[in-house]
């Protein structure tokens, strides 16, 4: 029994140590330094006696994406590449901009969770859960509604409307990096090889020729 009460104080132990982390910032700020040497998982910071406001700023959200592209969709990101002052920060956003009937195509944020708010426009939204269930969640969205995209799972917007759509989405990384599911599939440098996709899609070897022959 005392060994019992041992091991299960250990395990008690050993646990608590493998949760203390910080999670939060240790310092105020740290404002990205593209140009640092030092590789870090995320962005060296800057001296902070040289930041200055603009490291937090960015200008240009209020414009128009160009949407005259295969899908109908722009998305316009402000990340730690755009304000470098989000480094550390854990959060971003974009704006997306949706033609009538425009898509942002099935893909997923590897590193965050996702929160969508319809600016103008009306939008169809969903995501699917993973494997075995991979039930398909949707909802369609008016403006002002906020829909949530979990973290890791593949997710779309489509206009429904005959009008353009515009959305804002925060997201719970300063780099939240994004799949592109077509893209990553049939467009990946170099090809996986199409018998591997065939297989997968159970499609005929043409059809996956002419697939990664679009992207």
């Amino acid at each position: 029994m005392a060994n019992i009460s041992l091991l299960l104080g250990f395990l008690a132990f050993s646990i608590s140590v493998v949760l203390a982390v910080d999670n939060s910032a240790l310092q105020d700020f740290c404002v990205a330094n593209p140009n640092g040497q030092v590789l870090v998982n995320g962005v060296a910071c800057k001296d902070p006696k040289l930041v200055e406001a603009n490291d937090f700023f960015f200008s240009g959200l209020h414009m128009p994406g160009n949407t005259s592209n295969a899908v109908g969709s722009r998305v316009t990101p402000v990340a730690v590449s755009q304000i470098p002052g989000l480094n550390t920060l854990g959060i971003s956003l974009a704006r997306v901009d949706y033609a009538p009937w425009g898509l942002n195509p099935p893909h997923t944020h590897p590193r965050a969770t996702e929160i969508l708010t319809v600016l103008e426009g009306t939008l169809e939204v969903g995501f699917v859960t993973s494997n075995p269930e991979n039930r398909h969640i949707w909802k369609v969205l008016q403006k002002g509604d906020v829909f949530v995209f979990p973290v890791g799972l593949i997710h779309y917007q489509r206009n429904v409307g005959y009008g353009n759509a515009v959305a804002i989405a925060a997201l719970s990384s300063q780099n939240p990096g994004v799949i592109t599911i077509a893209n990553a599939v049939f467009g990946s440098k170099p090809d996986i090889d199409d018998n591997v996709l065939a297989k997968a899609f159970q499609l005929d070897k043409k059809v996956v020729d002419y697939l990664q022959s679009k992207f």
